[in-house]
């Protein structure tokens, strides 16, 4: 299929949930601005035309007034609720159940207000303007209707200095495909390196410069009948687990392994920052202080 209008998908529903809450995300730019501000700058310039913001139903008032405010005015804004109930028919929560249902869900929560091509990025990570460039560019051509895409990062430059993050490491063959992603839920440094929780528990070591999903994903419409299919199934094996959670890398790796689509990678030299802990923000904050220094940003984002 031919791209047409290019949409970016902005994860937003768990935000402020490791942060501490909406009213914390703070300023990390030099004119006041905070991380998903870049992100929808770059993503205007690369050639974007339409964001569409997943949140809470229960955040939508904080949401609108503390961030979606800062570029309304600068292009397209929709929002979407990704809700705890939002199943499929014959499926039910269970009660003990008090979040959605992980980025899968959410991605699935646009099904209905999504037509083209379109990528998919959380709302707290600084993705760096090349990583826009080069998924616009992906999207932007002539696709099959299951040919999709990931940014995928060096590992080492993905972690936080004040705690665990969850990443997708992943396998890439010699023509820069994904051949198999999976979701590590604790990868942590110490000072004897890097290590990953398996979900036994046992630790394994990483070394640092594995492909690592930062969850920039870019998707044709086809990715929706495949989320509700293998929700379907999800929700069947572990529906009844209250803390089960529904990955796009788990959906991804499985569309790969059965043949149903192609995952080009992306690979970019940008460095990755993020706000997953309040410590991180001195560093996201003398990141983007360099790269405006450097001349790739300027001191205000937004002209008014």
């Amino acid at each position: 299929m031919e791209g047409g209008e290019l949409t970016l998908v902005i994860l937003a529903a768990g935000i402020g949930s490791r942060y501490g809450g909406l009213k914390q995300i703070e300023p990390v730019g030099p004119g006041g601005e905070i991380v998903i501000e870049y992100a929808v700058y770059d993503a205007l310039r690369a050639g974007f035309r339409r964001v569409l913001c997943v949140i809470r139903r229960d955040i939508e008032r904080d949401f609108r007034a503390v961030i979606g405010r800062r570029f309304e005015k600068q292009v397209a804004v929709d929002y979407v609720f990704q809700e705890l109930d939002d199943l499929p028919a014959g499926f039910a929560a269970p009660p003990d159940r008090k979040k959605p249902w992980g980025t899968a869900h959410a991605v699935r929560a646009c099904r209905e207000r999504v037509q083209g091509p379109f990528a998919v990025i959380n709302a707290d990570d600084f993705y760096g303007r090349t990583a826009y460039q080069g998924m616009a560019e992906f999207l932007g051509g002539v696709r099959a209707d299951n040919e999709y895409a990931m940014v995928g990062y060096v590992l080492r430059n993905t972690l936080s200095e004040h705690g665990s993050v969850a990443r997708g490491i992943c396998e890439v063959d010699g023509a820069g495909y994904l051949r198999g992603v999976v979701e590590h839920t604790r990868i942590e440094k110490t000072p004897a390196g890097i290590r990953s929780q398996l979900p036994d528990g046992r630790w394994q070591d990483l070394s640092g410069a594995e492909v690592a999903s930062m969850n920039f994903w870019g998707f044709q419409p086809s990715i929706f009948s495949h989320l509700e299919r293998t929700f379907e199934a999800f929700l069947r094996a572990s529906g009844r687990d209250a803390k089960a959670e529904f990955f796009v890398p788990s959906v991804v790796d499985g569309l790969i392994r059965t043949g149903q689509a192609t995952v080009r990678v992306l690979a970019t030299a940008e460095l990755w920052y993020g706000v997953t802990y309040p410590q991180d923000k001195p560093l996201v904050t003398a990141g983007i202080r360099r790269l405006v220094e450097q001349g790739l940003y300027p001191e205000r984002l937004w002209v008014t």
